[in-house]
C-alpha cells in the first residue's frame, strides 16, 4: 500500500506541476514573483521558483533591468509602516511588537530571494543574478538598495561556517582545473602545462573555498609555493626549469596568488579566512615551516605616482618609492591607497620587504615598474596587527621598509 500511495501521489504531483507550469507561462515574471511571495504550498512554490529562474536565464539585458526595477521599487519597505512599528516597539518592547517591526523593516525582495533559493542549483543562479546587477548598476545607481539586500543575504549564505576548504591538485576534476585557469587573476595561466607546473610539483599547493550548493565552483583559491627562504622574484618562483624541493625541507610558505572567482560575490570576504586556515593547516602538516609570506603585486603604484599631488625625487630607487607608497599613500578615509595592501594589512600581515624587478611581465612593469612586496603573516602577531590597522589605520612594517620609505624626498606640487 505504501508503494501504491507514493506512486499515486507522484502521478498527481506531476500533473499538478504541469498544470501550474501551463498557468505560469501566461503570466509576467513580476506576476510570478508576486505569486511566489504569496504561495504556501511546497509544489506550487517550487514550480513558480523554477519558472522564474528558467525565464531569467533567457532574459536580455533590458529584460533583466526591468526585473531589477520591479524588485527595487515594487518590493520595497513601507517607510510609514517601519516608523509606526518602531514607535510601537519603543513604547512597549516585546516579542509581538519586535516581530512587527522586523517584518516591516525587511523588504519583500529579500524573502523573494530566499524563496528562489529553494530549488537545486538556485544559489549559483542567484550569484549570477547579482553579477548581472553589478554590471547594470554602474549606469543605474538607483538600483543600489537591491544590491544591499543581495549582499546582506549572501553574507549569511556564504559565511565561514558553510564553506569547505578543499585542496586543488593535478588530480582534481578537469572542470575544476579549467576554472582555475579561467579565474586566475594575478599571474595568468597560459596553458595546461603551465597549470601542471603550478599544481603537480611536490613543493606546490593550491587550496580553495567551496560552498555545498556550488560544489564545482571555487569561490576563491590561493596558490602556495613551499621554499627555503623568502623569494624576491615571481619569475624565479614560477620558472619552468627550477628544481623542486622536498616539501618537508621547506621553511617558508609563499602565498603568491589569491584569486576571487565569483563576481556576484564581490564584497563578501573570503581571503582572510582562507589564508589563516591554509597557514594553520600547513603549519600542522609541515612542522619545519616557520615563515608565512606573500609575494604580492603593487597594482596601484604607478597610477598613484601619475596622479599624486606630491612630487618624488627622481633619484629615488624603485624599492624606496614602493616602500614609501605602501606606508604613506592613503585614501581620504586614511586607509592605504593600494588595494592589495588594504587586503593583507587588514588581515593582520605586515609589510616585510620590497623587491625591484621582481615581476618583469608586461603587467608587472605597467603597474609597478616590476616591484613586488612580501607581506609577512606572523601567526603570533596577526591579531595585534589587525587591531592596529582597523582602529588606527596603522601600517605595520619592518625596519628595513621604514628606512627605505624615509629615504624618499617628497614635496607638494605647486597648484
Amino acid at each position: 500500500m505504501s508503494f501504491f500511495s507514493e506512486l499515486v501521489s507522484t502521478i498527481f504531483e506531476r500533473r499538478y506541476q504541469k498544470a501550474l507550469q501551463k498557468e505560469a507561462d501566461g503570466r509576467t515574471t513580476a506576476e510570478l514573483a508576486e505569486a511566489l511571495l504569496g504561495s504556501t504550498g511546497e509544489v506550487s512554490g517550487m514550480t513558480l521558483t523554477r519558472s522564474i529562474l528558467d525565464r531569467y536565464a533567457g532574459m536580455t539585458k533590458e529584460d533583466k533591468l526591468t526585473f531589477f526595477e520591479f524588485m527595487t521599487h515594487k518590493l520595497e519597505i513601507n517607510p510609514k509602516q517601519v516608523i509606526s512599528t518602531l514607535k510601537a516597539y519603543t513604547k512597549e518592547p516585546n516579542k509581538s511588537t519586535y516581530r512587527a517591526f522586523a517584518e516591516a523593516s525587511e523588504p519583500k525582495r529579500q524573502e523573494l530571494a530566499r524563496r528562489l533559493n529553494q530549488v537545486p542549483g538556485a544559489t549559483g543562479q542567484l550569484v549570477g543574478m547579482r553579477k548581472d546587477l553589478l554590471d547594470i548598476i554602474k549606469d543605474r545607481p538607483e538600483l543600489g538598495p537591491l544590491d544591499v539586500d543581495f549582499r546582506h543575504l549572501f553574507s549569511s549564505w556564504f559565511n565561514r561556517g558553510f564553506l569547505v576548504l578543499r585542496p586543488i591538485n593535478w588530480s582534481s576534476p578537469a572542470d575544476i582545473l579549467e576554472k582555475i585557469i579561467a579565474y586566475e587573476a594575478v599571474h595568468a595561466i597560459d596553458s595546461w602545462n603551465d597549470l601542471r607546473l603550478r599544481l603537480k610539483p611536490i613543493d606546490r599547493r593550491c587550496f580553495g573555498f567551496f560552498h555545498p550548493s556550488m560544489p564545482n565552483e571555487p569561490l576563491i583559491f590561493v596558490e602556495v609555493a613551499l621554499t627555503k627562504g623568502i623569494p624576491n622574484s615571481i619569475q624565479d618562483l614560477l620558472a619552468d626549469e627550477r628544481e623542486a624541493i622536498n616539501a618537508g625541507d621547506a621553511d617558508t610558505a609563499v602565498f603568491y596568488s589569491i584569486s576571487n572567482c565569483q563576481t556576484g560575490l564581490a564584497g563578501i570576504s573570503f581571503g582572510n579566512s582562507l589564508i589563516k586556515q591554509v597557514a594553520s593547516d600547513l603549519a600542522r602538516d609541515l612542522p619545519r615551516l616557520s615563515t608565512f609570506v606573500t609575494l604580492s603585486p603593487i597594482p596601484g603604484l604607478n597610477r598613484w605616482l601619475e596622479t599624486s599631488k606630491y612630487a618624488v625625487d627622481d633619484s629615488s630607487q624603485d624599492q624606496a618609492l614602493a616602500a614609501h607608497y605602501l606606508l604613506e599613500a592613503k585614501k581620504p578615509d586614511g586607509t592605504p591607497f593600494d588595494p592589495v595592501a588594504r587586503f593583507h594589512l587588514g588581515n593582520g600581515a605586515k609589510v616585510h620587504a620590497v623587491h625591484a624587478m621582481a615581476d618583469t611581465s608586461d603587467n608587472g612593469l605597467k603597474q609597478s615598474n616590476g616591484t613586488m612586496v612580501n607581506y609577512l603573516y606572523d601567526l603570533s602577531q596577526i591579531s595585534q596587527n589587525h587591531e592596529k590597522f582597523v582602529e588606527n589605520n596603522t601600517v605595520v612594517a619592518s625596519a628595513t621598509v621604514k628606512s627605505l620609505s624615509a629615504s624618499v624626498k617628497v614635496k607638494a606640487l605647486e597648484s
